[in-house]
């Protein structure tokens, strides 16, 4: 039988029939009348709250006897890119110089149509958009080491030179000649056992990292493209790799300290304040006086709140661990269940 009190399976309860995604990860409920068990955004039609128990883990929804729906599908990492589209996101990186035709994807026993969606809901671009992001990044990879644009044009799969000119300047708005010195930041997913994230980064290292469901992301993302001069291409690099890989780790709770490196564009107070959370130990707490003491400005204790609410790097930069001065949980971005869990998880490990 679950532990968890009663205040907080209401609060569960409300979370599962409004679908609330910041609780993916947060709890499991199992359904007694079918033996099944889900996660906070599942479709599937609710049952009555008094038939529903609760579970941290779906380990211990497993072990109490339920199965997995099969609808949310919650022993998978929630939104967690289905088979089909793995198997199409790898055939565009295996053939980055031609178009992955929905013919194709038959081929291979693929539904366009379930691709689409599902790239629709999940990154807001349809799969064709995808893939054109995806070869423009290597065309201007290609254009800034100094190849040639007919050249480029060409291998890339272009049928013609107009054909990718037009391409190019839409996505990057400018023409593929005066592109080579263009700033790019590259666009990624990831999954956690709190949700899926998007990393972006650029050549220096990681300036986004964000819950798919956070309520700013799109004015983060132009802030970035105005504050790095900047376009946005779907694509991977070494920081993002290294980044991914950390994070791995962190939630298997072998790391505690992040290595990747950062570019946090910011004011000079911020990127203080942003140094100044990078100083709070795993697995501890400290608040925001604490914070404005730490930058030898004790009365700044609003203006460090707003840089971190400014924070766009969450997890690496730990915003998660600032407090209350009473010891309440204050806002944060990704939503208050997910914070509370990343500080139970990294007390735990202590």
């Amino acid at each position: 039988m679950s532990e968890i009190s009663e205040a907080k399976q209401s609060e569960y309860y409300k979370a599962l029939v409004e679908r609330d995604s910041t609780y993916v990860g947060i709890f499991f409920a199992g359904v007694k009348t079918t033996s099944v068990f889900c996660i906070s955004t599942c479709r599937a039609r609710k049952p009555k709250q008094e038939n529903v128990v609760y579970y941290s883990t779906f380990k211990e929804a497993l072990t109490a006897g339920f199965r997995p729906c099969k609808i949310c599908k919650p022993t998978a990492h929630a939104k967690e890119a289905p088979a089909p589209v793995v198997s199409a996101i790898r055939l565009v990186k295996e053939n980055p110089k031609q178009k992955i035709s929905d013919e194709w994807l038959r081929q291979e026993s693929i539904s366009p149509d379930k691709v689409r969606r599902w790239f629709k809901e999940n990154y807001g671009l349809t799969f064709h958009a995808f893939q054109r992001m995806y070869r423009v990044n290597n065309a201007y990879k290609e254009l800034k080491d100094g190849k040639r644009t007919t050249d480029t044009a060409y291998d890339q799969g272009y049928e013609s030179l107009s054909g990718f000119g037009y391409t190019f300047k839409k996505i990057l708005g400018k023409s593929p000649q005066k592109s080579a010195e263009k700033n790019i930041l590259l666009l990624n997913r990831l999954t956690t056992p709190l949700g899926p994230m998007l990393i972006c980064a650029s050549d220096r290292g990681i300036c986004m990292l964000e819950f798919t469901d956070r309520k700013m992301i799109e004015t983060e993302f132009r802030d970035l493209q105005k504050l790095l001069k900047a376009e946005i291409l779907i694509g991977e690099n070494k920081h993002i790799k290294q980044a991914k890989k950390e994070l791995k780790e962190y939630f298997n709770g072998v790391r505690r300290e992040f290595d990747v490196a950062l570019e946090t564009p910011g004011t000079d107070f911020q990127k203080r304040a942003w140094s100044a959370l990078l100083e709070i130990k795993y697995g501890t707490t400290a608040t925001y006086q604490h914070q404005a003491f730490a930058l030898n400005n004790p009365k700044a204790v609003r203006a460090v709140a707003r840089a971190n609410g400014m924070n766009r790097v969450s997890i690496v930069i730990p915003c998660h661990r600032i407090i209350g001065k009473d010891g309440t949980l204050t806002g944060y971005g990704g939503g208050l269940a997910r914070k509370q869990w990343l500080l139970d998880f990294e007390s735990r490990k202590v």
